[in-house]
C-alpha cells in the first residue's frame, strides 16, 4: 500500500514536472507536410497549397513541381515556427498552357524531412490566335511580296489555314485565294503570292474554325515612276524638262518635281500625267534650274487603287 502512494506522488510529479516544460522541448518532432490543391490555374501561372505543421522546431518548406513526378524546379523556400498546423501557399509561373504539372509539399526541421502525397494539375489551353504580316510592304508595282505569320495557341501544329483577300475599294467582302496550306509543328505558315494589281486587304482564316481569323493587312501597291533628263549638267536659269512614265496607267495622277533643300523636300514646279497607252501614263514638265543639287519626281497616285512612289533621286550640277 505505501508503494502505491510513493507511485503516485512520482506520477504526479512528472506529470507538473511535464506542464512546466517548454512546448517546444515536449513536441519537437520532424515537421507534418499535406499538398494541398491547386488554385487560381491558368494558361502559365498556378498557385499551389498546403498545409505545415513545425512540429515545435524551426521548419522550411517548399513545393517541388515539374511535367513529371521527377518534378525539377522548386519554389523558394519558406519558414515556419510553432506546434499549430498552417496553410502555406506558393505562386509559380512559366508553365506551358494544357500541360499536366505534377508537385509536392516538403517540409524539414532538425528532427527530419517529411514529404507530401504527389498531387497533378492542367494548365488552361491557350486560345488560338494568328499573327500576320506582308513582306515587304508597300510593294512595287508589278513585284511580289510575301505573307505569313504564326498560328498561336494550343494545337496550332498542323492546322489548315487559308488566306482570303479582299481588293479595293474593299467591298467585295473577302473571299478566298488559292489553296489551303498547313501549319508546321511551330504553328509558322507562308503564302508566298505573285505581283498585287492593286491595294488589297489580306487575312488568315481557319477553315475548321472560322471564328479564328488574323487581323487585316493592307498590302500597298506603289506605282513605278521613271525620270528621264535631257542632261545633268545646265547653265544656272535655264530650263530643265523632266520626263518620264508611271506605271500602270493613272491618267491625271499629280506630279511634284522636288529638290531637296536643308533636308526637306520641296515641290518647285509640277503637272499631272496624260495618257499614254493602256500599261502606261506619260508626264513632262520644264524646270527653271537656278542652283543644282539633288531631285527628284513624286507621283500623288490619290485614286485609292495605288500608293504614292518616288522616281530615282538624280544630282543636276550647274555652271
Amino acid at each position: 500500500m505505501h508503494f502505491n502512494h510513493i507511485r503516485a506522488a512520482l506520477g504526479a510529479g512528472a506529470f507538473a514536472l511535464a506542464l512546466a516544460l517548454p512546448v517546444a522541448a515536449q513536441a519537437a518532432t520532424a515537421p507534418a507536410a499535406v499538398t494541398g490543391g491547386a488554385a487560381n490555374v491558368a494558361q502559365q501561372t498556378a498557385r499551389l497549397t498546403g498545409a505545415v505543421n513545425p512540429n515545435g522546431d524551426a521548419t522550411t518548406f517548399q513545393f517541388q513541381y515539374g511535367a513529371t513526378s521527377a518534378y525539377g524546379s522548386v519554389t523558394p523556400e519558406q519558414t515556419l515556427s510553432g506546434t499549430a498546423k498552417k496553410t502555406v501557399t506558393a505562386d509559380i509561373g512559366g508553365l506551358a498552357p494544357a500541360t499536366v504539372y505534377h508537385y509536392r509539399l516538403i517540409a524539414r526541421n532538425g528532427k527530419g524531412l517529411t514529404k507530401g502525397a504527389d498531387r497533378a494539375f492542367k494548365t488552361q489551353a491557350q486560345p488560338l490566335g494568328v499573327t500576320f504580316a506582308a513582306t515587304p510592304n508597300p510593294v512595287p508595282f508589278g513585284a511580289t511580296t510575301t505573307l505569313g505569320g504564326q498560328l498561336t495557341g494550343t494545337g496550332n501544329g498542323g492546322r489548315e489555314v487559308v488566306l482570303q483577300s479582299n481588293p479595293f475599294p474593299y467591298t467585295q467582302g473577302f473571299k478566298p485565294l488559292g489553296n489551303k496550306l498547313v501549319t508546321d509543328a511551330a504553328g509558322n505558315f507562308s503564302f508566298g503570292l505573285m505581283a498585287i494589281p492593286l491595294n488589297t486587304q489580306y487575312r488568315v482564316a481557319l477553315p475548321d474554325k472560322p471564328s479564328v481569323v488574323s487581323p487585316i493587312v493592307v498590302v500597298s501597291v506603289s506605282v513605278l515612276v521613271s525620270t528621264r533628263l535631257g542632261t545633268r549638267t545646265i547653265h544656272k536659269g535655264h530650263k530643265l524638262t523632266f520626263s518620264g512614265a508611271l506605271r500602270p496607267a493613272i491618267d491625271g495622277t499629280p506630279i511634284a518635281i522636288q529638290k531637296r533643300r536643308n533636308g526637306r523636300w520641296v515641290t518647285v514646279g509640277g503637272t499631272a500625267a496624260r495618257h499614254n497607252s493602256s500599261a502606261s501614263s506619260i508626264y513632262s514638265k520644264k524646270i527653271t534650274i537656278r542652283t543644282g543639287g539633288v531631285y527628284r519626281v513624286y507621283a500623288g497616285a490619290a485614286d485609292g487603287r495605288f500608293v504614292p512612289n518616288t522616281g530615282s533621286e538624280v544630282t543636276i550640277h550647274t555652271k
